[in-house]
């Protein structure tokens, strides 16, 4: 009963149309989600003041200065302490949606990081500022995984593009705020606390508005149906639908079903089947491989632009007018993510990041280092809408979240050790040896996706799965 209801609730949601009130859910969920971003973001601008706050000296950090060893020391254990918790997220409450539904997770996930950062920007020594960061990764670590799961099962087929350029836009504008933030706050103390806390505050503060603006988000009625609560999923299809009619002043057409078996045990053993294996060992080599350019990059630019003879007052400047781009990438993408198959649009981003790198090596002129800079970042984030889609269209509903929890936890990972990466290039080579570093990773990215990966463009969910 279940995979008949799945698949005529699937068929309803794939006729939509575009409409304010499908838009209107994306943009909800999308500042449900931004705050992964500012708090991933936020780490490399008030790196200065918790420095100056004394918080990465060896007595200061307590058990986490035994990260030496691996040469993680001083700030590097902050960022450490942000990418291990999102793994430990990913890996082991990515499966949660997939049992108790999107909604409380996504919402849940917000209160967690909520509270523990409140809690965070209190602290005094940088043993309990890292544990408390750790323990903030694991709530938006689960959080980004259960929006990609979240928006692809809520979005007609033939809107799932535009639909994941709209979230990472939306997203992505944090970016230039945070860094103004920073950049206005960091180096002050108002009302007698350091600046740097004032930026964790805010974030803090932000999840807790979006929390409430998210409560207006109806559960997934894909994930209902197959759980077997198939009224409250017709309720929630009927509801929208009926927004829909009455915005577009139009009769929605007759749903085309095709039932399409789903209704399996959920299962974590079922990502190495026969039937997913390839995808999940595709996606788990590309992950590992993009974000080595993508964080590399962003996380570094300041510390790249002073390598390259720019003064520390400059590269913040500079790094700021570069971050501004962040969320023209993934507006660019509306006018083309439904046009082209999402692994080219991949594929194409990949490479413009490595040849952009590789050029950012070579030139001296400030115009054409931020020019790069921001064709870069335009290129990584295109990169970014489009791959957070394809890999939660690759996974059926009853196992979606905890899919893309596992492969998405290869990047989480390679984060966590990337920057060790990109310091140890650094000063063996310079930013040359650096682009070089991230020209391959880009490559190993390309060749996992354009050979290997499926298409996907215009197809409904449950028949990519299979």
């Amino acid at each position: 009963m279940s995979e008949t209801e799945s698949a005529k609730i699937a068929a309803r949601l794939d006729r939509l149309p575009s409409s304010r009130a499908l838009w209107k859910i994306i943009v909800l969920l999308s500042l449900g989600g931004l705050f992964e971003f500012y708090d991933l973001f936020f780490t490399g601008y008030v790196a200065p003041g918790m420095t100056k706050s004394g918080l990465f000296t060896p007595s200061s950090l307590g058990v986490f200065a035994s990260l030496a060893g691996i040469k993680v020391a001083g700030f590097g254990s902050f960022v450490f302490s942000t990418f291990a918790g999102l793994w430990v997220g990913v890996v082991l409450f990515g499966q949660l949606a997939d049992r108790h539904g999107r909604r409380p997770v996504f919402t849940g996930s917000l209160l967690w990081y909520a509270c523990s950062t409140l809690i965070m920007a209190f602290q005094h020594t940088g043993e309990m500022l890292n544990l408390w960061r750790f323990i903030a990764g694991v709530g938006f670590g689960v959080q980004l995984v259960t929006i990609d799961a979240y928006i692809c099962e809520l979005t007609p087929a033939s809107l799932r593009g535009r639909a994941f350029s709209i979230n990472q836009f939306v997203s992505f504008c944090v970016v230039p705020a945070v860094a103004l933030l920073a950049w206005v706050l960091v180096p002050t103390v108002p009302f007698g606390l350091d600046g740097w806390r004032w930026v964790v505050l805010i974030g803090s503060a932000g999840a807790v508005v979006a929390w409430l603006l998210v409560q207006r988000v109806p559960e997934s009625p894909r994930w209902l149906a197959l759980q077997g609560r198939v009224q409250e999923a017709k309720a929630i299809t009927v509801e929208i639908e009926r927004r829909v009619e009455a915005e577009t002043s139009t009769t929605l057409p007759t749903p085309h079903v095709e039932p399409v078996q789903d209704d399996g045990e959920a299962r974590f053993v079922e990502i190495f089947s026969q039937r997913y294996w390839p995808r999940t060992l595709m996606l788990s080599v590309f992950n590992l491989a993009q974000v080595i350019g993508f964080y590399g990059f962003a996380a570094w630019v300041p510390t790249l632009l002073i390598a390259r003879g720019i003064t520390v007052t400059h590269s913040l400047e500079y790094s700021f007018i570069i971050a501004i781009a962040n969320p023209l990438g993934p507006l660019l993408g509306t006018v083309f993510a439904d046009h082209f198959e999402r692994k080219t649009q991949i594929v194409l981003g990949l490479v413009v990041m490595g040849l952009s790198m590789l050029e950012f090596a070579h030139v001296n002129s400030p115009a054409v280092l931020i020019a790069l800079g921001v064709v870069f970042t335009l290129a990584a984030n295109i990169m970014s809408y489009a791959y957070h889609n394809y890999q939660a269209e690759l996974f059926p509903t009853r196992i979606r979240a905890r899919a893309v929890g596992f492969v998405y936890s290869w990047s989480r990972l390679a984060a966590a050790f990337a920057g060790l990466g990109i310091g140890y290039f650094l000063d063996l080579g310079g930013v040359l040896a650096v682009a070089t570093f991230i020209a391959i990773a880009m490559l190993v990215g390309i060749v996992a996706i354009g050979v290997f990966g499926p298409s996907t463009k215009g197809v409904a969910l449950e028949h990519i799965s299979h």
